[in-house]
């Protein structure tokens, strides 16, 4: 993919990105502090990674995948669901699962509504990062678990260096990502 959108953020990757330890710190433009107009590009390049594919609803995690996700729904003309995230058992009527995050060392729940997928949608994945990709398998299961379509999985950054790309086509499912980080070695980051 090389639109807009990819080239404004490999250019802010490049030029405003930190790295921290094993982090790419990138809240300066896309997770903390939004930018609206990278966002809309964004958006709009990874709705036309999936134009071939045109889902009937983007599902993210909160709270970092939801800009991104918005953006792509907004470009797609499709809703958007985030799930929430607990601590500890929950007692909802939800779709949910455990997952666990290696950048806070916390388990964590990611819940849906039931009332929000329904049987037979055309679902598409978004999210800010892809590094292990357990965040990402959740939804893509809680989807199927709804009667929902996976036709793919779009993030704004993968780590290649992680295992989240493998694991989500163990499910086979389709992944797009719109900048893929090589390294992080000596504190610099390495775009492919």
């Amino acid at each position: 993919m090389s639109g807009t959108g990819t080239r404004l953020l490999h250019e802010a990757i490049r030029d405003r990105a930190r790295v921290e330890g094993a982090l790419l710190k990138v809240d300066d433009f896309l997770n903390h502090r939004v930018e609206p107009g990278l966002l809309a590009a964004v958006g709009a390049d990874l709705a036309a990674c999936h134009a071939a594919t045109p889902p009937d609803l983007v599902l993210t995690a909160e709270a970092s995948g939801i800009a991104p996700a918005l953006a792509c729904a907004l470009s797609l003309g499709v809703p958007m669901v985030f799930a929430k995230k607990y601590l500890g058992p929950g007692r909802r009527d939800v779709l949910a699962r455990e997952v666990l995050s290696p950048t806070r060392g916390i388990e964590y729940r990611v819940e849906v509504s039931r009332r929000a997928l329904a049987p037979g949608l055309r679902i598409l994945v978004v999210d800010d990062f892809l590094a292990g990709g357990r965040t990402a398998e959740a939804l893509g299961e809680i989807a199927e678990e709804a009667g929902g379509v996976v036709v793919g999985f779009g993030f704004v950054i993968e780590k290649t260096f992680q295992q989240g790309r493998s694991r989500l086509a163990a499910h086979g499912w389709r992944v797009e990502a719109l900048a893929r980080v090589l390294s992080l070695a000596d504190g610099r980051v390495v775009l492919a």
